[in-house]
């Protein structure tokens, strides 16, 4: 496995959620650099045991924004 990615969301308290597309692994944290320590311990402890582990990890923020019309 050469990259991991996950579908960050950020709260209405201003915190981050993380979910990873392709393994079950999820972590959140109450700012960006936080969040990026938490995603990578949780890598690393989701794949401690498996030679496979990822050497890239994606972070790809979804940001919902709505724009009134008028």
């Amino acid at each position: 496995m050469n990259e991991i990615v996950f579908e960050v969301t950020q709260e209405a308290d201003g915190g981050f959620v993380a979910e990873c597309l392709s393994e079950p692994i999820f972590t959140e944290a109450d700012d960006w650099d936080a969040l990026r320590k938490n995603v990578r311990e949780a890598v690393s402890a989701f794949f401690f045991d498996r030679k496979l582990a990822p050497s890239v990890i994606r972070l790809h923020l979804v940001r919902d924004e709505i724009l009134a019309n008028g």
